[in-house]
């Protein structure tokens, strides 16, 4: 069984998030992030500091994040009734503080990650709308320069 310590941990998760802001399938990464601080709550490892208004709002309509401590490092991520109930409010997100910067490749802190929370990342090669298209794409057939293509004859096998 690996076990990993918290820096170790706050780096994996900083490396996913970084890396999932500019993916263009984050769904996986942002669940292995929200999975790997899950579980590092439930263990009492990490904690939740207070609320921050989040940097960019659905809707034009205000809301709040939580704010973890992770080692080091602070993530954010979407709080629960109880959250906005308990934790105190902090006010605006801080521009100026930045995580420390982190030295560690996307497949390794996803290893970590993965290791960490015991999950698995889908076996896809290709989105499932590609796969779908692939699936029913035929073959169209061209009529020749001054046939009409209703006239054309079909290919025989």
């Amino acid at each position: 069984m690996n076990f990993y310590s918290i820096e170790t941990l706050g780096e994996a998760i900083f490396t996913v998030n970084k890396h999932a802001k500019t993916a263009m399938d984050p769904k996986f990464l942002y669940t292995l992030k929200k999975a790997a601080l899950d579980k590092l709550l439930d263990e009492g490892k990490v904690i939740k500091v207070g609320l921050h208004f989040s940097k960019n709002p659905r809707n034009q309509q205000q809301s709040s994040d939580v704010l973890i401590s992770c080692g080091n490092y602070y993530f954010h991520t979407k709080g629960t009734k109880e959250d906005f109930q308990t934790l105190p409010h902090l006010g605006e997100l801080e521009e100026d503080y930045r995580n420390p910067p982190v030295r560690m490749g996307l497949s390794k802190a996803k290893s970590i990650l993965m290791s960490f929370t015991k999950m698995s990342e889908p076996d896809l090669n290709m989105p499932v709308k590609q796969q779908e298209y692939r699936q029913k794409y035929v073959q169209p057939t061209f009529a020749r320069l001054g046939e009409s293509a209703l006239t054309f004859p079909s290919k025989k096998k």
